[in-house]
């Protein structure tokens, strides 16, 4: 295996085969079709040949290319499911796996960077990754005071692969466009982009996980690794048994479901409140499901993945959250417009919806809406905070995005004239994400619980008190 390629044209001429090779394989399906085979299975082959082509290129690349479709893999609930289905598994594959580093270059990096008797810091270091990422890979490890550790090692060379990757990207993000429908894909690539130097510092990303980690240290729900040591390109943490939440969604029960769906929600909507970040890399790769009693070195020996009947029902599983490479640092929590904007459409008011976006620049000065047809745009995407309980699905993330992509849809022609701010792209970003992964559990969840109890602005303020009855009693 190859190092990771670093020069610019080798990279450039890589992702020029992805929309070279939808041109192409459009030809080759037309040969067949004209050749006598159906078009149900001409199309089927093609979506397979795409998503082997997607997997292949990303993952080889990593780097930018595979951030991207990893970023990608957590809309494929939006696609229809005759399409959806090949990419899903070629798409997943991104948030576990990639082809791995050579053993020589980790070595390299480890002598470099922890220094060249860096054996002397580990009881045993395994070679062979146990996970590979877009600007990194992780190999398992026993620390020398007898943790067991995750290392995590970057691919030399990583940043120049990232702003080279997404600039190349943005170039025919038009062309990537009908992968999602409903989304621009340009911002998404443009958002990345600007995430680059944050996500390749190491001291950042400890930072992150350090203050996650104490606040977390005794809940019930949810668990941190411990980091236990970080230098440049390098990062040490304790390692985290548990089911990849990726095997929850392809294989778990309906109570592992629901249960990974709802602490995903809490963790969205707590994370911030708790620590003043918010974890804006809301892909399953990132996620493990573990049993009530372990920690971060739990056994995955606690859980099985599609077994009914968990000793301690739902209750007994926990949420384990790795990757704190990318954050929105947010010191008062959520902003409280995405609260009162909730709560005042859920009541109807579309004025007060309208005035607070108004005010937060989601509408610019220079437009003129309606405020009854806005709200009537954002009713049904807030649907899930409505009810005590929502079923997420594929079919309804669907139905959203093909009303809001369908260019006869009024619901097409306002959004185009909504505008984001940029402080809140990411916090846009990772709530459709996770909304993305809540449809792929297919979890029904009390979202409506976790932003009464964690999301600013969400209740009403009680009314003052005026001092009258005191007053009465004086």
């Amino acid at each position: 295996m190859s190092d990771l390629p670093r020069k610019a044209v080798t990279r450039t001429a890589k992702l020029a085969t992805l929309p070279l090779g939808f041109a192409g394989r459009a030809t080759w399906g037309l040969g067949k079709r004209i050749g006598g085979k159906s078009a149900e299975i001409v199309t089927r082959e093609l979506q397979q040949r795409t998503a082997d082509q997607l997997f292949k290129v990303l993952g080889e690349l990593k780097g930018g290319a595979m951030k991207f479709g990893q970023a990608l893999s957590v809309f494929e609930s939006a696609l229809p499911e005759e399409i959806a289905g090949p990419y899903r598994a070629a798409l997943t594959k991104l948030q576990e796996a990639a082809p791995p580093m050579p053993t020589r270059t980790v070595h390299a990096v480890l002598a470099e960077r922890l220094g060249e008797e860096w054996r002397e810091l580990f009881v045993e270091f395994d070679d062979k990754p146990s996970a590979a990422a877009s600007i990194g890979q992780v190999h398992r490890a026993v620390w020398h005071d007898g943790r067991a550790v995750a290392v995590k090692v970057q691919y030399p060379g990583a940043g120049e692969a990232l702003l080279s990757d997404l600039t190349q990207l943005s170039r025919f993000a038009r062309l990537l466009g009908p992968l999602i429908p409903g989304m621009d894909i340009k911002p998404l690539i443009t958002e990345l982009r600007d995430r680059v130097s944050e996500e390749l510092d190491y001291a950042l990303e400890a930072e992150a996980q350090r203050a996650h980690a104490a606040e977390f240290a005794d809940d019930p729900d949810v668990v941190v690794p411990e980091v236990v040591h970080q230098g440049e390109q390098v990062l040490v943490t304790e390692w985290m048994e548990g089911v990849p939440l990726a095997e929850v969604i392809s294989g778990g029960t309906r109570e592992q479901r629901d249960r990974a769906g709802q602490l995903l929600a809490r963790f969205l909507f707590s994370g911030p409140a708790r620590t003043g970040l918010l974890h804006a890399d809301p892909h399953p790769g990132n996620f493990r499901l573990l049993p009530a009693a372990a920690g971060a070195e739990g056994a995955r020996a606690g859980i099985e993945v599609g077994a009914e009947g968990e000793e301690g029902g739902a209750g007994a599983f926990r949420l384990g959250v790795l990757d704190f490479g990318t954050v929105d640092r947010l010191p008062g929590g959520l902003p409280d417009i995405i609260g009162e904007a909730l709560r005042t459409a859920l009541a109807g008011d579309a004025q007060a919806v309208y005035d607070r976006l108004c005010e937060e620049g989601f509408v610019k000065g220079s437009i003129d809406l309606d405020p009854d047809a806005v709200l009537e745009y954002l009713l049904p995407i807030i649907e899930p905070t409505a009810v005590e309980e929502f079923t997420f699905t594929r079919s309804w993330m669907r139905e959203q995005a093909t009303r809001i992509a369908d260019p006869r849809s009024p619901a097409h022609q306002l959004g185009k004239q909504l505008n984001l701010p940029p402080s809140y792209l990411l916090i846009h970003r990772v709530t459709l994400s996770t909304i993305g992964v809540l449809c792929q559990l297919n979890a029904t969840v009390g979202l409506r619980e976790e932003l009464e109890s964690w999301l600013p602005g969400f209740l009403a303020e009680p009314a003052p008190d005026d001092g009258a009855g005191i007053e009465a009693e004086v």
